[in-house]
């Protein structure tokens, strides 16, 4: 699967410069919208206070739910888009000495106080605070930026055409139980050939990416509002128990809790989901 396809492009905002050192941009993205590749001259931390964003830079996905942002640096080319409608907000943060945020591109474990800051720049501006008030709002937002958690929850994507289109096929139909041997004996290259170039170019196993890549997919539809058992058998799990084992394996959380908002570990700071490797 590729970005692009069925999604409605958004245009990218016409920004010659910044107001201030924060300043917060509010968008409701209807579902499969997307903004087409592009960057900006300032920092941005991707968020959305509801909704699913998948948000991609180079080779790697990332899907982000409200418990969670993505930190993109000044210049860095990324497109960003809503899987089932979000409410977007987007913080963008101008290059300053002492910023002390990440180099590259970062997922960020978004904290309830955070959340309310981002809320309250919203409100500030419909209710036309006093700039001493609105520079307060933003020097927490920016202290609070650089004491978030760091996660490790993004889908790397191959680039050559033939590991492509096996990922575009587990991509359509996670539950698909073809091994990397089935797999070469259909596009004419042997299973090491193809398990040594999945390993070369996206730094893991197809098993270990599979299992991250359903992950992926229970994420976005459980927050799509389907049930638990129709994600675990959608996914190719033999029972709902099996899908919830995974899943609070991975994610801190039952998938139960997790579509209600009780995602505390969601998932444990510092950890990689799909490190565990055990799906098949």
């Amino acid at each position: 699967m590729r970005i692009d396809e069925g999604w409605s492009p958004v245009a990218v905002p016409d920004m010659a410069s910044l107001p201030g050192p924060v300043f917060l941009r509010s968008q409701c993205l209807p579902a499969r919208h997307i903004f087409p590749v592009h960057s900006h001259r300032w920092n941005q931390l991707v968020y959305a206070t509801a909704g699913t964003l998948v948000v991609t830079v180079a080779d790697s996905w990332y899907v982000i739910t409200p418990e969670q942002a993505i930190w993109v640096p000044t210049g860095v080319e990324h497109t960003t888009g809503a899987l089932h409608g979000a409410e977007f907000r987007n913080l963008y943060v101008a290059d300053q000495p002492g910023l002390g945020m990440p180099g590259g591109c970062t997922v960020l474990s978004v904290t309830p106080f955070l959340r309310a800051l981002i809320v309250e720049l919203d409100d500030i501006h419909k209710r036309g605070e006093e700039e001493r008030y609105i520079g307060r709002i933003n020097q927490l937002i920016l202290d609070q930026l650089r004491r978030l958690p760091v996660l490790d929850f993004h889908l790397p994507w191959p680039k050559t055409p033939m590991l492509q289109r096996i990922c575009e096929a587990l991509y359509a139909s996670p539950a698909d139980p073809r091994s990397v041997e089935d797999w070469g004996a259909e596009l004419g290259a042997s299973g090491r050939t193809l398990a040594r170039r999945f390993e070369k170019e996206i730094g893991m196993g197809l098993r270990e990416w599979r299992h991250r890549l359903r992950l992926f997919r229970a994420v976005e539809w459980l927050a799509a509002g389907r049930s638990v058992t129709e994600v675990a058998l959608e996914l190719g799990y033999g029972s709902t128990s099996a899908f919830t084992f995974m899943f609070r394996q991975e994610m801190g959380c039952s998938p139960t809790e997790w579509k209600r908002g009780d995602r505390s570990g969601f998932p444990p700071a510092g950890g990689a989901p799909g490190s565990h490797g055990k799906g098949a």
